[in-house]
């Protein structure tokens, strides 16, 4: 297929597996769109969106069950760990590049500007997923990796079993495990941390 000229004030493009280009938005573009209230937020509920490799990807709704789950650990992880850590939810996180993120859980030292945590500085991403589980450990995963995030789990909301991702590289986590509810779960970066998903007491 021949390329079309573009005039360069036109937006660059992404090719997505039908073959058919998409616009390409940056990181800037996105921030001013949301300033806007184009996704809303001013006079509606802010949609979920996250910013991949130029792209505006929709993150599934809220459902009252990924809401129970996400929010009991964030709880239980949060009066763990005490004042030396920060516990966060959904940041809006600008790891670098043209990305816009919202891990539903992101462990770091305190101190750190939400938006703005360095993925160095980052001791564990959690998502919590109870319809997109091929999406979180897929290509959330990949970047994740791509990243350096050197501890990501995948708590499946449903079934309360973790799928463990360490050792990322450019090609993805070479350790990939997954444990049952019952299992006690320690972070490699927080080893003073147990926690046991099961025993949260989320019916």
């Amino acid at each position: 297929m021949n390329e079309i000229a573009r005039p360069p004030h036109w937006h660059d493009t992404t090719q997505t597996a039908d073959g058919l280009p998409r616009l390409r938005w940056t990181l800037a573009e996105f921030e001013r769109l949301s300033e806007l209230g184009f996704f809303g937020g001013i006079d509606r509920e802010r949609e979920r969106l996250e910013l991949v490799d130029g792209e505006l990807l929709p993150m599934q709704a809220k459902g009252g069950r990924h809401e129970w789950v996400r929010l009991k650990l964030q709880k239980h992880l949060t009066l763990a760990l005490g004042a030396a850590f920060d516990v966060l939810s959904e940041p809006g996180w600008r790891p670098g590049g043209e990305l816009y993120l919202e891990p539903d859980i992101l462990v770091c030292g305190s101190g750190s500007r939400p938006t703005e945590v360095r993925p160095a500085d980052v001791l564990l991403v959690i998502e919590v997923a109870d319809s997109r589980l091929g999406y979180d450990k897929g290509l959330k995963a990949h970047i994740y990796a791509t990243l350096g995030v050197r501890e990501y789990w995948v708590v499946d909301a449903n079934t309360l079993d973790t799928t463990v991702h360490l050792s990322p590289s450019a090609e993805g986590y070479a350790n990939v495990t997954t444990l049952p509810a019952s299992a006690t779960l320690s972070p490699t970066l927080l080893p003073a941390l147990a926690v046991s998903l099961g025993g949260l007491g989320i019916a």
